[in-house]
């Protein structure tokens, strides 16, 4: 098993393409070493001194770390993401909840703004989400009020320091082009 890595914009984040799938379905953001429970292969990740977030997509894993080296942490993690392949165990176990900060968070917006919200989830699905998964993160949709959308980045983005640049210089222009009615972008 050849696993390819990349960096991404964000230093303290390595993007590792394993050559198959990973996650089926919606990405999955692992923050803490009780929320990876859910998750053998981002758990395993987690027992290696240094990890401190784990992003499974759909066809890479992200390993964010502290301020420990790249040279030291490498090695044991492609140690851990080819055992785990090679195991045959799941990326998310059978009934695995998933307790991150934002995973059952509720969308908030008016009524009167469903049309607008709809056209920016649209904009962010087809435009910005498979960008972002380039650089090993995601993007999720939070809310809209009063003219600013509320979205929350995660994976390599979390933390990034290009990531308000993300945010102001291409997301928010983006979305003001096509979306009459929105003035801001603001993480959360």
């Amino acid at each position: 098993m050849f696993i390819q890595t990349e960096a991404t914009p964000n230093p303290a984040t390595l993007k590792f393409l394993p050559g198959r799938d990973v996650l089926v379905g919606e990405p999955r953001d692992f923050r803490t070493v009780d929320a990876a429970e859910a998750s053998p292969l981002a758990a395993s990740l987690f027992g290696i001194s240094g990890v401190t977030g784990v992003f499974l997509g759909s066809d890479f894993i992200s390993v964010t770390k502290d301020d420990t080296n790249w040279a030291h942490i490498k090695p044991a993690i492609l140690g851990v993401i080819m055992d785990h392949f090679l195991s045959g165990k799941p990326v998310i176990s059978e009934g695995g909840e998933v307790d991150t900060d934002f995973a059952a968070g509720e969308e908030f917006f008016e009524e009167e703004d469903k049309e607008m919200v709809e056209v920016i989830k649209e904009l962010l699905a087809t435009r910005v989400r498979p960008a972002v998964a380039m650089d090993g993160g995601d993007i999720i949709f939070r809310g809209f009020k009063e003219g600013t959308v509320f979205l929350h980045m995660q994976g390599a983005c979390s933390g990034c320091p290009s990531s308000t640049a993300t945010l102001k210089s291409g997301i928010e222009n983006l979305l003001r082009h096509f979306v009459p009615g929105v003035e801001s972008v603001q993480q959360v």
